[in-house]
């Protein structure tokens, strides 16, 4: 009050230079807590880096059998409910006597449903299993720079919010450890930070095929999901268009040329997309013409990322209408090379054919004439993101280099789902091993922050215009020059496609620094990641719900109410339990209460034909017979 009261005994001109002073100090302040997250987010890719140099040691693999936490199966070690304080997950409760259960001690691993084919929810992939060994080496480092964040936001009494790392191929761990709501739906290279980080900023037109034959074998849907796919990756540092075609091409959305992708325009683009219905002929000329108009007039009205450009191509068949393949591939060559004449631009061609049943020759053609990647998507078994990814792992591989190699990424704000409606931004790095040459792209790194913090230094809502333009200027790279060779260009196709995608002008199958190297011993890989699966096949609600100041689920909770009481799920209190272990390790004894071990029992008689590797040990508990590898217990249960 006695400085209010000051400044309105000052002159008007003294009042003006006061405010601005005022304005500027927050600015710093704002300026420095964004810097202090960009080193947070640097120093986190630094130790990841640091841990996949060690991904072959017989320690690292070793160690990491059995002591990983499912995000949707396992029991944390140090669970503890939420407090409101902390975070409020509605689906639990209000956070007053119901919310959700953490760990802030442990980390969590997820990993889509596609690669995780074998028992008990563990990829079979021995790269993913790789990247989930060597990402647990950083754990303790995460572990530490939780503390200190809680430190740091605690003058602006404010939580800090997730660290975690996306791996290239779908792995994705992060702290604290929570539950996932949907099992096996996460895919961080689905996600705009991860785009942001890998690619950096671009000019994306993406071409879609929507002549009548996209009506069979349920070809449109799967344009309509990768397209969208790409759409809601991009961020306000790229600018993107759609362009449809059939027997003419147009541009959708009520657009003329690419723009910004924020929020409200990447809707509108989702919209449109989604009202598309196939009809007519197919005229590839045409859709490339339009494509490249409107590139050429985003460019001649300065309104582009200034960066590389990207035209990702779908089609399922073969020219119909409009001149033919060999005008096609002129013209696009034509076109690519003004681009870069003109205005010094890089223009990245990749096609897709999309089903089984479609034509794969002219799509597969087109790309190998004019420098591009062509990649089949199987529209039964594929795996859509990884097909979809080639173009971003291409761009990956100018920021490893060139003055990038501290690249960091920011998105624009945006709500985050736990807790459902807050605002925050996510700042996130490239991973690269750096120890090959072109470095070899492994993920990203990424580090959250709530808006609160912002909004009360400044004074502003995190969806302000203002707000808005500080990340756009944040996310600025050097553009990643793309100067691949024909093996690299060969290795990016490999990737995405296989050995079918390839145009086979490379000698060599040696991809380094584009195909990862295997490590010499991958049978010294573990079978099992999991340090316990005991809340396999449970509701989110019956794994995640809790009573405030408890540290397990409870019946209590509204949110678990609803679930059958057929039969008890926990022990009582104060209860002893002897049980008796009898196998080929010895005798063990178990005294004491683990509070979990009777839903334990439950759900490992109803997983009962499930089977791991393993010796059998049996359990007798009235009356029945338990395979000790049916599901697995908490190591805890069993010290």
């Amino acid at each position: 009050m006695l400085i209010y009261k000051l400044l309105l005994s000052l002159p008007m001109a003294f009042r003006g230079s006061f405010a601005i002073a005022a304005s500027a100090d927050k600015e710093n302040e704002v300026k420095s807590i964004l810097q202090q997250m960009e080193l947070d987010v640097l120093a986190f890719r630094d130790e990841i880096e640091r841990a996949y140099s060690l991904r072959c040691e017989t320690e690292t693999l070793a160690e990491c059998d059995q002591s990983n936490f499912n995000d949707c199966s396992s029991v944390f070690p140090n669970g503890q409910c939420m407090k409101a304080g902390e975070l409020i997950i509605s689906t639990c409760g209000d956070g007053v006597s119901c919310n959700a259960l953490w760990d802030k001690r442990s980390s969590t691993v997820s990993i889509p449903a596609v690669i995780a084919q074998a028992p008990f929810d563990n990829p079979s992939d021995p790269e993913v299993i790789e990247s989930a060994c060597y990402s647990r080496l950083t754990e303790q480092y995460m572990i530490d720079k939780y503390e200190a964040d809680e430190k740091f936001w605690a003058k602006y009494n404010i939580q800090p919010s997730w660290t975690y790392f996306g791996a290239h191929n779908g792995l994705f761990r992060k702290i604290p450890a929570t539950h996932q709501e949907q099992c096996g739906q996460y895919d961080p290279r689905r996600r705009p930070w991860f785009v942001a980080a890998s690619s950096g900023p671009k000019d994306v037109v993406l071409v879609i095929d929507v002549s009548g034959s996209m009506s069979d074998y349920g070809r449109m849907d799967i344009a309509k999901e990768a397209a969208i796919t790409i759409v809601n990756t991009l961020t306000v540092a790229d600018r993107v268009a759609v362009v449809s075609f059939a027997t003419r091409a147009t541009e959708i959305g009520g657009f003329k040329s690419l723009v910004r992708a924020t929020h409200f325009n990447k809707k509108r683009l989702v919209t449109a997309i989604q009202n598309l219905t196939p009809n007519g002929a197919t005229n590839f000329f045409d859709a490339f013409n339009t494509a490249f108009d409107a590139i050429d007039k985003t460019i001649r009205s300065e309104s582009t990322s200034g960066c590389n450009v990207a035209v990702l191509f779908m089609t399922d068949g073969q020219i119909s209408e409009g001149p033919g393949e060999n005008e096609v591939i002129e013209l696009v060559n034509g076109r690519t090379e003004q681009l870069a004449t003109k205005y010094n631009r890089n223009t990245i061609i990749s096609t897709f054919s999309l089903g089984l049943q479609a034509d794969h020759s002219i799509t597969k053609n087109l790309a190998c004439s004019m420098n591009g990647i062509w990649t089949p998507v199987d529209d039964i078994t594929g795996d859509l993101v990884t097909a979809m990814s080639s173009y971003y792992k291409l761009f990956a591989l100018g920021l490893g280099e060139g003055g990038n190699e501290d690249f960091a990424a920011w998105v624009e704000p945006y709500e985050f789902q736990n807790p459902a409606g807050r605002m925050g931004t996510t700042v996130s790095a490239p991973v690269y091993d750096r120890s090959v040459e072109p470095p070899l792209f492994l993920g990203v790194a990424a580090v959250d922050i709530y808006m609160d913090a912002l909004e009360k230094v400044l004074g502003e809502d995190a969806a302000s215009s203002t707000m808005l333009e500080r990340f756009v200027q944040l996310s600025t790279a050097r553009c990643p020059k793309i100067d691949l060779t024909e093996c690299e260009l060969d290795a990016l196709r490999f990737l995405g496609g296989g050995e079918e995608a390839i145009c086979g002008k490379c000698n060599s199958t040696e991809y380094i620094g584009i195909v990862p190297e295997k490590c010499p011993f991958q049978s010294d890989f573990p079978n099992n990641l999991w340090d316990n699966t005991y809340l396999e096949g449970e509701k989110y609600e019956d794994r995640a719900c809790c009573e405030v100041g408890n540290s397990f689920p409870s019946e209590s909770c509204p949110a678990v109410n609803a679930k059958s009481t057929s039969s008890p799920d926990f022990l009582p209190l104060g209860v002893v339990v002897l049980i008796i272990f009898l196998g080929g390790a010895g005798v063990f004894l178990m005294l004491g209460v683990c509070p979990k071990m009777a839903r334990f029992l439950k759900a490992r008689k109803e997983q009962k034909q499930r089977n791991a590797n393993g010796n059998t040990i049996e359990i007798k508990l009235e009356g029945d017979s338990y395979d000790i590898n049916d599901v697995m217990p908490p190591r805890s249960c069993l010290l």
